[in-house]
């Protein structure tokens, strides 16, 4: 075998990059809506990730109990959960529209679809409680809320993976190439 027929492929391989891991703009995901370098979306998203755990506990709660406070206690989880899912939503999609390297990433996209779909449940789980808290929790509500909570177990999934993998909303260093 050749010398040149042993380096040909190693010289085939460097010629295949990434486009968008050069793109100019790849490594800009620092957050720009922020109070004092802290990301305001991080900070929002524990309450309607709380909230919506705590509307499943309520609904079986209330199941295993029959107490007439779970279905209230569910209806304002469910309520508050939605209205601070919609606050770190907006603040979500401002930074994805305004920084491009969260902009550039699938991964943001999908935590952004995932994080409407759930928004729809919790709002749908909230609604369909606003009548009868408590005639609504079997069946209807509970399943809603175990849906609402596998759903925010994936949106937080790539929301932590957009984070803990590609540094996105977090603060870089001054040394760091952009």
């Amino acid at each position: 075998m050749s010398e040149n027929t042993a380096t040909k492929p190693r010289k085939q391989r460097s010629r295949f990059r990434d486009p968008i891991n050069e793109h100019r703009h790849f490594r800009l995901t620092e957050s720009r809506v922020a109070i004092a370098g802290h990301p305001i979306h991080a900070m929002l998203v524990t309450y309607p990730i709380a909230l919506t755990f705590s509307t499943l506990g309520a609904d079986a709660l209330y199941w295993w109990t029959g107490d007439l406070f779970w279905p209230r206690a569910g209806l304002w989880a469910a309520g508050v959960g939605f209205i601070m899912g919609l606050l770190a939503g907006v603040v979500g999609m401002v930074e994805l529209l305004i920084v491009p390297g969260i902009r550039i990433r699938a991964a943001s996209w999908t935590h952004f679809i995932l994080a409407v779909m759930l928004l729809a449940l919790l709002g749908g789980n909230w609604g369909l409680r606003l009548g009868d808290p408590a005639g609504t929790v079997l069946p209807w509500g509970i399943l809603l809320s175990m849906l609402a909570a596998g759903m925010t177990a994936m949106t937080g999934w790539h929301g932590g993976k957009l984070v803990f993998d590609y540094g996105v909303g977090t603060h870089k260093a001054h040394s760091d190439p952009p």
